[in-house]
């Protein structure tokens, strides 16, 4: 049974490494205006194989999350804002 729990788990984080790269290509095809629908046809096959694995893992009772190193993108660096300078006001008196 613990070999089959690390079985599925291997496969899941396989299966979300394709994921993300198939949807990297899926985006890559939209920038250019390209047809993804065979993209996204395979990306809704790994989903309904990624329920199926997650539905036996759940049955023999594993439960631990499943960490996977490049499964998050990293995001932009923020632009940095400009800082703002307080403004000197001069008090300029009548004549």
């Amino acid at each position: 049974m613990d070999n089959r729990i690390n079985e599925i788990r291997r496969l899941i984080r396989a299966l979300r490494v394709s994921m993300l790269e198939a949807e990297a290509i899926m985006r890559d095809q939209i920038n250019r205006g390209d047809s993804c629908a065979f993209v996204a046809e395979e990306i809704m096959k790994m989903r309904s194989v990624m329920s199926l694995l997650v539905e036996e893992r759940t049955t023999l009772g594993d439960t631990d999350p499943i960490l996977v190193k490049s499964f998050f993108l990293p995001r932009r660096p923020l632009a940095e804002r400009p800082v703002a300078r307080p403004v000197r006001r001069v008090l300029v008196g009548r004549t």
